[in-house]
């Protein structure tokens, strides 16, 4: 016990005070202990071998209960949650304040912090990223990803559902180590598709959840990932085609470590151990997550870490605080970090006014018995100052029987529930106006009464038109769903936005993938609000950094498919570098505003698997790679410790600015003075090729690359350059942003350059 004192350990509190009564939090309260990695195995042997009993052994003496009570509960529950092995040397426990003390005090406890609990952050997007059917094409090519194991964290799944049925999949591969918690679930269960299914439910969320789906989230976030072919999927007749995930021939493990609304941290660390220990190619986390944690006290960086190590690709979501700059979540470099865009899929409404103006938006409701299908008496609830809102929240004192209602939006969610006020209210129509901040990201709802939700320059105009015309008067119809609609892609208002606070010297977001309006497969759920007539619902649509990051762990797994040597670096690389940086017209992807987005809004660009399959050059990067760049953050040797699941000495080790890092694009803190930096690129395109730099920056930035040229003799050969980045006159403090491009004749590997604007 002594010499167990010796070894660090990294405690966080978890807060349960939501899901437990007052009597119980007086008395113990949640922690993750982190272990040094030596702790452990020293653990093990003072545990007689065994881990759990080893991390028993932490404990102080009044906190340790009769042999085998630790695990199973009894009294008050049990004091061990978890023990973690695989992705974080520690375990999660139950104490008393006192007992806390006690654990702070122990030689060698680094910290004891407390730590929030974490929110949670389709049939067009397949053919809308150029993934089509054909002998030939990059989709079949992959085998559709057959072979791979994409994990799961999230809600849970609803195995019945026919996405998951495992027509087409072989047997899991003989890797895989996971075990199924179905239970005589009636209609599905595991398959070969769904190989695997555990629920991590401890005192602070549900000790007896099973891992079936009773939010829908996971549902459609796996079906987004992996889901296989369901012909005639819709929602009411809308975005009607054949449904399928990125992958729909891998395999999928789920892990139901999230509730309907949040999830404990100390279930997100057991479900990656698990996930981690059990064999999975790609983790697919759409949980959100602070910004700006250092990553020495991110859990989720720190097993990240130990997954990117073992070879797995982290597909995170950025999280849906923008368009506020520095908001992303998620922003380690050994993770991906998934942004939401737009496709050109709208299911279509159109405001008709009574002067004749028409303003197109969305609604998935879109009845056959339209009430607002003539034109009705138009109105603007709260913009005279009377007892009401504008976003319809409130409506006392207001007239809006039989009539159409404008509404302003209420940010990511609430327009449902403004059309069940407007109906409670006797409306028989509304009309939902973003905010100047939403700009012209429309949401395609299923409202419970007529309704079209338009950007805030359509519901600029339509309310100038309530408040100049004595009896203004609207309309609404209803067109189905359109393809082609422009411009597209466009960044959404609600995705994060970097720079990442954590380090602002590494663009985050990564890249950016389908997040609005995705059709997949959906579980029946009491907290969702669907369609007033209370039918279930096979599919549904949804949207938020949830969904896009599904689509692009889908493609990871693709490409793990076709390279199943390439490292989780090589794989972000291959995705980052051929990404689009164009719309469909060709013209520079917009962001909400309909303005040039900048790459702090999407990341190195918009996702094109079609390209990203045969990258021709990869900037590579493992676990060792990562020291010089975690102690050039100034974390200190205890915090690379942490990180790095190792003894790090910094001063022993040539440390790195995070410009330096090997990493597909490259942020330069630029000011008077050039900055000169280094990467390399490995060949895994043809054997013998030749590459040609080619510059795009503004005119007052000079960017030289030595050498400019790049010749290969040969498969995985490397070859270093360097990039001279400098001013041409005084510095602009609004920044620039290009593109370096290596140019062969038939590639072009794109890294994005960006030079951060001036602080004030």
């Amino acid at each position: 016990m002594d010499s167990l004192r010796r070894y660090y350990c990294l405690a966080v509190l978890l807060l349960s005070a939501p899901l437990l009564g007052a009597g119980y939090l007086q008395e113990r309260k949640n922690y993750i202990v982190h272990l040094e990695p030596r702790g452990e195995s020293a653990a093990a042997a003072a545990g007689g071998g065994s881990v759990e009993e080893g991390h028993r052994s932490f404990l102080p003496q009044a906190a340790k209960p009769e042999s085998g009570s630790d695990f199973e509960g009894g009294g008050d529950g049990p004091r061990i949650v978890y023990s973690y092995s695989d992705v974080f040397t520690g375990f999660a426990a139950r104490l008393t304040d006192e007992e806390a003390d006690a654990v702070r005090a122990t030689e060698g406890c680094l910290r004891l912090y407390p730590e929030e609990f974490l929110p949670l952050a389709t049939t067009r997007s397949p053919g809308f990223l150029g993934l089509h059917l054909g002998n030939e094409a990059f989709w079949s090519l992959s085998g559709f990803g057959r072979g791979v194991v994409i994990g799961i964290l999230d809600t849970g799944i609803l195995p019945s559902h026919p996405s998951f049925g495992d027509d087409g999949l072989q047997p899991p591969p003989k890797k895989w180590k996971g075990t199924c918690e179905f239970k005589a679930i009636a209609g599905g269960g595991c398959n070969n598709k769904i190989i695997g299914a555990r629920a991590f439910g401890s005192a602070a969320v549900n000790s007896s959840a099973p891992p079936v789906d009773d939010a829908g989230h996971g549902t459609h976030t796996a079906s987004t990932a992996a889901g296989n072919f369901v012909e005639n999927a819709n929602v009411r007749g809308n975005a009607d085609g054949t449904a399928s995930g990125m992958a729909p021939h891998a395999h999928l493990a789920i892990y139901k470590v999230c509730t309907r609304s949040r999830c404990s941290i100390m279930d997100i660390i057991a479900g990656l151990d698990a996930a981690v220990k059990d064999g999975v190619d790609v983790l697919s986390f759409s949980i959100g997550a602070t910004s700006g944690t250092q990553f020495n006290y991110d859990p989720i960086a720190i097993a990240g870490f130990k997954a990117m190590e073992r070879g797995i690709v982290v597909s995170c979501a950025a999280g849906n605080a923008g368009p506020e700059p520095g908001t992303v979540g998620n922003g380690a470099p050994w993770m991906l970090t998934v942004a939401a865009g737009t496709m050109d899929r709208a299911i279509r409404t159109t405001v008709k006014l009574g002067n004749g103006d028409e303003f197109d938006g969305e609604s998935l409701f879109q009845p056959g018995n339209n009430s607002a299908a003539n034109p009705l008496p138009l109105v603007y609830p709260g913009a005279d100052g009377s007892e009401t809102s504008r976003d319809c929240s409130v409506l006392r004192g207001a007239e809006v029987t039989g009539k159409v209602v404008l509404c302003e939006s209420r940010g990511l969610n609430g327009r449902v529930e403004a059309g069940q006020t407007v109906a409670a209210y006797g409306g028989v129509g509304m009309i939902v106006m973003n905010t100047a901040a939403e700009g012209y990201t429309t949401f395609a709802d299923a409202h419970v009464l007529p309704a079209s939700h338009v950007s805030f320059d359509a519901g600029s105009k339509i309310a100038a038109y309530v408040n100049s015309t004595a009896n203004p008067t609207a309309s609404i119809a209803f067109k189905g769903t359109v393809i082609g609609s422009s411009p597209s892609p466009t960044v959404t208002f609600f995705s994060s936005r970097g720079p990442s606070k954590a380090s602002p010297g590494i663009l985050k977001p990564d890249i950016t993938g389908p997040g609005m309006n995705i059709l997949a497969a959906w579980a029946p759920s009491e907290s969702h609000t669907e369609f007033s007539d209370g039918v279930g619902l096979s599919f549904f649509v949804e949207s938020g950094t949830s969904m896009s990051t599904p689509h692009l762990s889908g493609i990871a797994a693709l490409l793990k498919s076709l390279h199943p040597d390439w490292s989780p670096a090589a794989i972000k690389s291959a995705i980052m570098t051929t990404s689009d940086s164009v719309d469909r017209t060709g013209v520079p992807i917009k962001d909400e505003q309909y303005r040039h987005a900048t790459f702090y809004a999407m990341g190195a660009g918009y996702v094109n698997p079609a390209l990203a399959f045969d990258p021709g050059l990869v900037y590579d990067l493992h676990a060792a790679d990562y020291i010089p760049y975690l102690c050039g953050l100034g974390i200190g040797d205890d915090g690379v410790k942490e990180i790095a699941h190792r003894p790090v000495t910094c001063s022993d080790v040539k440390t790195i600015t995070e410009a330096e890092l090997n990493y597909p694009s490259l942020v330069v803190n630029l000011l008077a003075q050039p900055i000169t930096v280094n990467r390399t690129v490995t060949n895994v395109g043809k054997p013998s090729s030749v590459y040609t730099a080619v510059v795009d920056m503004p005119k007052e930035v000079s960017v030289i690359v030595q050498p400019p040229m790049l010749r290969f003799t040969e498969l995985n050969e490397k070859q270093s350059f360097t990039v001279t980045v400098r001013w041409d006159g005084q510095p602009n403090v609004a920044g620039a942003e290009g593109n370096l491009k290596w140019v062969a004749d038939d590639h072009i590997v794109r890294s994005p350059i960006v030079i951060p604007a001036k602080a004030d």
